[in-house]
């Protein structure tokens, strides 16, 4: 049964050739023979040098003549030839069961090939036995199909929360314009516009971020040296006054963290994780913390740490909270304006972390609030 091309190639067909069991059973067999003739030749030069005269029996009574050297090496030739014909068929048979064996692994493999590209990516070879190249092999194309699986449910997750984001906003205003036509004397136009402008905007957040997100995933970014406490304290001045409206206590500690980055995006990762934990917090007496510096646990790397007072959180919650989408909440806006937010904040940050070769590390509080921290590779002070 012939496979379609893939997608974006023309289909070339190829010239039928032996299989790979066939080769590898007829290279067995050549070897085979070709040692056996080999040995074979060997005992014939040797029986060469019987000396080619008559010889008798030390036995008097037996009068007969023994073989001559004529004879005794037609006899050889003879017995060479059933001997080489019986190798042939030997090798022959043993080299297709041995070939068999060792390519069934192979043919393993093969098929979860077909069953992966026919869109079948739960599936996993597991293939068992000592550790050699087939399970090397095995292992290594498990985990791809693994990581394929991954990301193919992350996309279509993220599809379809991207869908729902972006069709609220889209929605309410909608229903904002129906209500007003169907009653145009009884609205309050400016608070009308302003919901509208809200609504708008909303709609832009979103869209800015996941135009932000496809870039992060596709373009790798222009990087040059630079100081995490400077895109730090960008972001500190840039989220002061929500600080203040919100009544969130914001505390720095910014020391030199030189690394190779791109300063805009590590501008807005800082930015984003002071959004996110100053709209995640303690509705009073709130705290922030920010830190840069290097990474007392981690030599030869820097960090920025942002932690924040808020409800207890599991350590289950907060490892999805990189999926785009997901909030504190869930997936469930907060109904205050002032803490609302897209759900896309960490998502973008994980993303600039993967970016410049860091790590982005998620540790819920005991005490409740969360604490994030970006590493990245230190180096030299610009």
């Amino acid at each position: 049964m012939s496979r379609p091309p893939l997608a974006g190639r023309p289909h070339r067909p190829r010239p039928r050739r032996l299989t790979a069991r066939m080769r590898l059973t007829l290279s067995y067999t050549l070897f085979a023979v070709t040692a056996g003739t080999l040995s074979l030749a060997v005992v014939y030069v040797g029986m060469r040098y019987i000396p080619n005269y008559p010889l008798t029996s030390s036995n008097p009574r037996y009068r007969s003549d023994a073989p001559s050297r004529q004879e005794i090496l037609r006899s050889l030739l003879t017995a060479s030839g059933y001997a080489l014909a019986l190798l042939t068929a030997v090798g022959l048979a043993g080299g297709w069961l041995i070939a068999g064996r060792v390519l069934r692994p192979l043919k393993d493999i093969t098929e979860a090939a077909h069953r992966a590209a026919s869109g079948a990516l739960e599936h996993r070879i597991a293939l068992t036995g000592p550790r050699d190249e087939f399970t090397e092999l095995s292992d290594a194309f498990d985990e791809m199909l693994a990581r394929l699986q991954r990301s193919f449910e992350a996309q279509q997750r993220f599809a379809a929360n991207a869908s729902h984001e972006l069709r609220t906003p889209l929605a309410i205003t909608r229903t904002m314009l129906q209500v007003a036509a169907a009653d145009p004397a009884g609205q309050d136009w400016g608070k009308l516009v302003g919901r509208l402008q809200d609504t708008n905007q909303r709609g832009i957040e979103i869209s800015e971020a996941l135009l932000q997100l496809a870039d992060l995933g596709h373009t790798a970014p222009e990087l040059a040296p630079t100081d995490l406490a400077a895109a730090a304290g960008e972001a500190l001045a840039a989220v002061r006054d929500e600080a203040a409206a919100l009544g969130v206590r914001l505390t720095a500690d910014l020391r030199p963290a030189p690394t190779t980055g791109n300063a805009v995006l590590l501008r807005q990762a800082a930015v984003n994780l002071l959004h996110n934990a100053l709209r995640h917090n303690l509705p009073a007496d709130g705290r922030v913390t920010l830190v840069t510096g290097a990474d007392p646990e981690r030599p030869g790397r820097v960090r920025l740490g942002v932690a924040n007072t808020g409800p207890r959180l599991t350590a289950e919650a907060v490892a999805t909270f990189t999926e785009p989408f997901l909030r504190g909440r869930g997936r469930t806006a907060a109904s205050d304006p002032a803490r609302r937010g897209h759900g896309l904040g960490l998502a973008i940050v994980a993303a600039v972390a993967e970016a410049h070769h860091g790590e982005l590390h998620l540790v819920p509080e005991p005490a409740g609030g969360l604490r994030v921290t970006l590493v990245l590779p230190g180096s030299p002070e610009p």
